[in-house]
């Protein structure tokens, strides 16, 4: 019988030596590999501002070089010092047809559309306020006054509102409220009607606000005494929000007190009272008694606690305050402008929620415009109120009823998101440039998806911009673009 072959099995010492050696002799030629591969194709730090800001422009990156001055902004990018700039964009991509040839032809970045700058007469554009297009509407009911937009898209600017020649960095507050540079806004016509009743005098290169004129010749500050003891109780906190009707440009005695805003409304108004709120006793307040300012902000608001808005509970509204401390701190991180005392002083809110923003601001020496957007889910207009604070309705498909340049700072939470499929976003970023003044910033949170579209639009826009992380670190898919808009002239 033949002898069946057996294999001749390993010592067991000899065979432990070798698979450990084995192992070892793996894990070392990995580890090499990879450091070679992080050697070989880490990039360089990136910059802090936009390609297309940081590059020198050529002619055709530069629609329009005869008309516009364009300085850049190093303050902005010394706020990155401490920050980490993430990079989404593509680093490769197939040409376009239907971009110039010429343009970024020997790079295999994307190209950016470059938007020219308006002519130098629009520099005070504001286009649903325009007084030729008004004119066509009828003079019934003072229907030609009211707010008319373009009903066309083709009727929309597809260019950047340009600040006037000479444009200067307003003052600061409360300087602001006394004097501004007369080159910010070159009439002489104001100066000239009114000059005689202290409303307004013209001083070399600045305009000054006396605060007097016809009605309170000893000063705003004086006439707001007297109403004090005369009727309002200004002084305990009872009063916080007014409205100042035929206020004018610049002789409101509120300007120096609190803050107004006059609203256009689009439906037609009846012959009648608004009903308040019933009550189950005499001695209730309709709608709920509101707290005296400042304990006024941090209440639970009245729609709130008797469960007017659906979905809105009490334990939603004071997570959502601390949750918008906690974001306004990471702002400030990524912002030393906004942390820079008194640098800013009129702030918009393209999408307030519960006036969380504003709220985290109360000890910053600024105001803050709240918009609750007319497609928003849950209208909290108001709360924003109720909470002493204040805001107006807008649909961010047209433009919004305010001078150019007029903010410091503008914020959009989710915007974008809730604008998808309504308008083109190119819509909503040209009317944000028109309002914002040179110097100003943009905070832009919202999914990194939609980010990285808007900044490929905002490359083309004169804009230093960057994209950070959540203020729950980088697995999250919300970030934040955080931009200064350059400085430049018609």
């Amino acid at each position: 019988m033949p002898t069946a072959w057996l294999p001749t099995l390993p010592v067991p010492g000899s065979w432990k030596k070798s698979n450990i050696l084995a192992i070892a002799f793996v894990a070392a030629l990995c580890s090499a590999s990879y450091l070679l591969a992080v050697f070989l194709h880490s990039p360089s730090p990136l910059p802090f501002s936009s390609p297309s800001s940081s590059s020198s422009p050529s002619s055709s990156c530069n629609p329009n070089p005869a008309t516009s001055t364009l300085v850049s902004s190093s303050s902005f990018s010394s706020s990155s010092s401490n920050t980490t700039t993430l990079d989404f964009s593509l680093h490769h991509s197939a040409p376009d047809p239907d971009l110039n040839s010429d343009i970024n032809s020997d790079s295999d970045s994307p190209r950016v559309r470059q938007f020219p700058s308006c002519d130098a007469k629009l520099s005070e554009h504001t286009p649903c306020e325009g007084q030729r297009f008004s004119l066509q509407f009828p003079r019934e009911r003072l229907e030609y006054r009211e707010r008319h937009c373009p009903p066309r898209p083709e009727k929309k600017l597809r260019c950047l509102i340009p600040a006037p020649r000479g444009y200067r960095t307003p003052f600061r507050w409360p300087e602001s409220r006394d004097v501004a540079w007369f080159a910010n806004a070159p009439h002489t016509e104001l100066v000239e009607e009114k000059g005689g009743q202290n409303w307004i005098r013209a001083e070399g290169e600045v305009l000054r606000f006396p605060g007097g004129g016809t009605m309170f010749s000893s000063g705003a500050d004086r006439y707001i005494d007297d109403i004090a003891r005369a009727a309002v109780p200004i002084a305990d906190g009872s009063v916080r929000t007014a409205l100042d009707t035929g206020c004018g440009a610049i002789g409101s005695e509120f300007k120096y007190l609190m803050l107004e805003k006059s609203v256009c409304m689009y439906t037609k108004m009846d012959t009648c009272i608004t009903p308040l709120p019933e009550v189950a006793a005499p001695g209730e307040v309709a709608g709920g008694e509101l707290k005296r300012w400042p304990e006024r902000l941090t209440a639970l608001p009245p729609r709130i606690s008797s469960g007017t808005l659906e979905g809105i509970t009490p334990e939603v509204f004071f997570k959502d305050s601390e949750l918008w401390r906690k974001r306004v701190e990471h702002y400030k991180a990524n912002s030393r402008q906004l942390a820079e005392p008194r640098r800013y002083r009129n702030l918009l809110d393209m999408n307030s929620g519960l006036g969380g923003f504003a709220a985290a601001l109360v000890d910053d020496p600024v105001w803050v415009m709240n918009i609750v957007p007319t497609v928003a889910k849950v209208n909290t207009l108001g709360v924003i109120y109720e909470r002493g604070l204040i805001g107006t309705y807008q649909d961010w498909c047209e433009a919004m009823s305010t001078y150019p340049r007029t903010y410091d700072l503008l914020h959009a939470d989710s915007l974008f998101s809730l604008y998808k499929d309504r308008c083109e976003m190119e819509d909503i970023l040209l009317e944000m440039d028109r309002i914002l003044r040179p110097e100003g910033t943009v905070i832009i949170r919202d999914d990194i998806d939609v980010l990285v579209k808007i900044k490929g639009v905002t490359d083309g826009m004169r804009w230093n911009s960057r994209i950070v992380d959540h203020e729950d670190g980088p697995f999250q898919r919300e970030k934040l673009l955080v931009a200064m808009k350059a400085y430049w002239t018609a």
